[in-house]
């Protein structure tokens, strides 16, 4: 420790605080927590020292846009970039037309590094933020960030990232659509050979979910609004400590679509694809017995997936149908319900399984 001290201080003095900060931890937890913001000053001496040498090599400079005439260099110009330890800080060439032209300067070095003009904070940074503004609302978001990169974020700066990050998947999800409709496959997901072995389970199903009446503002009405659900995963298997084999779903994938069953279809059935529908050795869509959904099984799905009826969907149309049978005869009923029940828990026909869903 005494000599990573010495040379951390000849490097730069401005960590004595922090080492003595982390010298006069006694507990791991106050270890930890002191380590950090030494850990950050370090990495981004590391990170622009690799910045500076990588700024001296030699530049190829493009074409003016406006005069094709080659770009002239203008000397080093000062770039600044809020990353995950805090902010970096480097040097590198810019360049302008000889003759003039009324065009932006131009850093090779920011494109190789994969910059864009004028951006202020890293991918990696806006990525954690929109992870966490997922759970949480975005002015805690932005603390969490402040604590993470040692720097202040603002409220306003997560909400534009999430933005752009919509933004960003829905221009994806466009192109992935009409790929589709085009008859093309999306690539399939890299699954390891123990999971792409197990059973594939897909269903959907409808769900009513609260809107706000006005973007932007919380007061109104609630509006209660239709959303599409898909949901994909493997069916693993998972022995317990005593001794039990149960199955756990794995690798679960959601699609959700605020639209009717005709905007979930190729969504799903994309995901579909990626998950490995057609070369899974066995695939079960799993589903209640709304005739849209089913009309989706069969447009999409029954050339590879055998359609089961969910069980308690299924018991509830036993039941429908024992009390129409019997008359209002509830006590038969029940016991009739509770046979078929035990049925179908261990087993029912084919023939059986598609009447209830016909139903």
């Amino acid at each position: 420790m005494l000599c990573l001290s010495d040379s951390i201080r000849h490097d730069d003095p401005c960590v004595q605080q922090l080492l003595s900060t982390i010298e006069e931890a006694q507990t791991l937890a106050q270890l930890i927590l002191a380590v950090w913001p030494l850990a950050r000053v370090l990495a981004l001496h590391i990170v622009e020292y690799v910045l500076a040498e990588r700024a001296q090599r030699p530049s190829a400079w493009p074409p003016c846009p406006t005069c094709g005439v080659p770009l002239r260099s203008k000397g080093f110009a000062q770039r600044q970039l809020m990353a995950l330890f805090g902010p970096i800080r480097w040097r590198r060439r810019v360049g302008r037309c000889p003759h003039g032209c009324a065009i932006p300067q131009v850093a090779p070095f920011d494109e190789a590094l994969g910059v864009q003009p004028h951006q202020r904070t890293s991918g990696a940074l806006q990525c954690l933020g929109c992870a966490f503004a997922v759970f949480v609302p975005f002015a805690t978001a932005a603390r969490l960030l402040g604590w993470y990169c040692g720097s202040l974020v603002s409220p306003r700066a997560v909400w534009c990232w999430v933005q752009a990050a919509g933004r960003h998947a829905m221009a994806l999800l466009q192109e992935e659509l009409e790929a589709v409709a085009r008859g093309d496959a999306p690539p399939p997901e890299t699954l390891a050979a123990e999971l792409a072995a197990w059973p594939l389970a897909l269903g959907a199903d409808g769900v009513m979910v609260p809107f706000r009446p006005t973007g932007g503002a919380p007061t109104g009405n609630i509006r209660w609004r239709d959303i599409k659900v898909g949901v994909l995963a493997r069916l693993g298997q998972h022995r317990t400590r005593l001794g039990h084999v149960v199955t756990r779903l794995q690798h679960r994938r959601l699609v959700a679509v605020l639209g009717d069953i005709e905007a979930l279809s190729p969504r799903l059935w994309s995901e579909a694809v990626r998950q490995g529908i057609v070369h899974a050795p066995h695939v079960v869509w799993l589903s209640d017995g709304g005739r849209g959904l089913w009309r989706l099984f069969e447009e999409r799905f029954a050339g590879h997936a055998r359609g089961m009826l969910d069980f308690y969907h299924a018991v509830q149309q036993l039941w429908k149908g024992a009390a129409a049978w019997l008359d209002g005869r509830t006590t038969q009923a029940r016991r009739w319900c509770g046979w078929a029940r035990h049925r179908l828990r261990h087993g029912m026909p084919d023939g059986v399984l598609a009447d209830l869903a016909d139903a």
